[in-house]
């Protein structure tokens, strides 16, 4: 069956909606640390964590969506979803809340079993508008979520906002359960076979390598980005509150807009050209982060660059993916997105490093020579004929 546009629209608000559950902790950070009392930067442990345990659940779980019915592993997961979010909420210690946001990460994976389903269930002329338009639902949810998450932690206490959190996914869960298509896989072998062939893919496919390389180059400026500009912003001039900081999600939600048109572009063969002007724009997202230490409107306007220039990356790239070997986009998804969030961890880590080794400054020149290894990347498979 082809998917309809009502179809497309449900999964992009489902996938919008749960991958927000690994950026609520963000503008929560320094409400966290005061409750528990301990430094900003260990409270900022937690993004980690559930960036951390996202890769972890794409690695071991999303495979399995070649192997068994995709949209009853979608449900299963999005009920321990819903298991995880109440655990945080209620978590006594900061030690228990970090194991909760470990398992936020992992049970929050449902966007990526989406993807292959939305993907597999696509005529291959539509497949890149398809991906575009649900990436369009992810963007805005990863964005928005902060907004969201600023406000109720402000205004009901951060513990709330897992609480809520929770509801939602619960409320996707019957919406999954009664509009998602039934989708048999083509898999036959066993749980250890599928997980062997993720390295054999890893051998056999050269654009899987390129495209996963820069995506994680990429995902770890964007994780260095969001968690130490939480810190820039509710520090000197600013002084900003966490409902304040969380505003600065609407402004990268315009990034999304740009989604369904890297999406066509993608369709028409130019890709790994939307992928070239995606790192660009990354680029210049920190050349002007650099100079706008005490300026809103400069980091304003950064955040639009890096976002348009993450859609352009990842939407691309995973196009790109998805056209190589339609019976294992499960496992294909499962090595381009797992490396892919395993950068935003290590890039989340690497700026909490650099913001306590020299603050801003430190965070935007580390992130600028991440943005150099991406394009030697790019530049040394440029003339391979296997690129699309």
């Amino acid at each position: 069956m082809n998917l309809s546009k009502t179809n497309v629209l449900f999964m992009a608000a489902c996938t919008g909606l749960i991958v927000a559950n690994l950026y609520y902790c963000q503008p929560l950070i320094v409400l966290i640390a005061n409750e528990f009392k301990i430094p900003e930067a260990s409270a900022g442990t937690i993004t980690y964590l559930t960036q951390a345990g996202y890769a972890i659940g794409l690695f071991f779980m999303v495979p399995l969506g070649d192997k068994i019915e995709r949209k009853k592993q979608i449900l299963i997961t999005t009920f321990a979803s819903v298991i995880a979010l109440i655990l945080a909420a209620t978590a006594k210690s900061f030690f228990l809340l970090q194991i909760a946001s470990l398992l936020i990460g992992i049970t929050s994976i449902v966007p990526q079993l989406i993807l292959p389903l939305a993907a597999s269930l696509s005529a291959p002329e539509q497949r890149g508008k398809v991906v575009g338009t649900i990436m369009s639902g992810l963007l805005v949810g990863i964005l928005l979520s902060r907004t969201l998450s600023g406000f109720i932690g402000q205004v009901l206490g951060w513990r709330s906002m897992f609480y809520i959190a929770s509801g939602i996914c619960l409320l996707i869960f019957f919406v999954i359960q009664n509009k998602f298509p039934v989708n048999k896989p083509q898999f036959q072998g066993s749980y250890g076979q599928l997980i062997k062939s993720l390295f054999t893919l890893i051998k056999t496919q050269p654009v899987l390598r390129e495209a996963t390389i820069i995506n994680v180059f990429s995902f770890a400026q964007f994780g260095a980005f969001w968690v130490t500009m939480v810190l820039l912003l509710s520090g000197e001039p600013f002084h900003y509150s966490s409902a304040t900081i969380g505003l600065f999600g609407i402004v990268g939600a315009s990034g999304a807009l740009a989604a369904p048109l890297v999406g066509k572009l993608g369709d028409k063969g130019g890709s790994r050209v939307a992928v070239g002007y995606g790192c660009l724009l990354i680029l210049i997202s920190f050349i002007i982060f650099y100079f706008s230490v005490e300026s809103v409107i400069g980091i304003a306007i950064g955040i639009v660059f890096i976002d348009v220039g993450i859609q352009g990356v990842h939407i691309s790239n995973q196009t790109r993916v998805y056209s190589l070997l339609p019976e294992a986009r499960n496992r294909l998804n499962t090595v381009f997105m797992s490396f892919s969030f395993l950068g935003t961890a290590a890039g989340s880590a690497y700026g909490l490093l650099l913001w306590k080794l020299g603050g801003w400054h430190a965070v935007t020149i580390g992130c600028v020579g991440l943005s150099a290894l991406a394009f030697i990347v790019y530049g040394l498979t440029y003339k391979s004929k296997s690129k699309k």
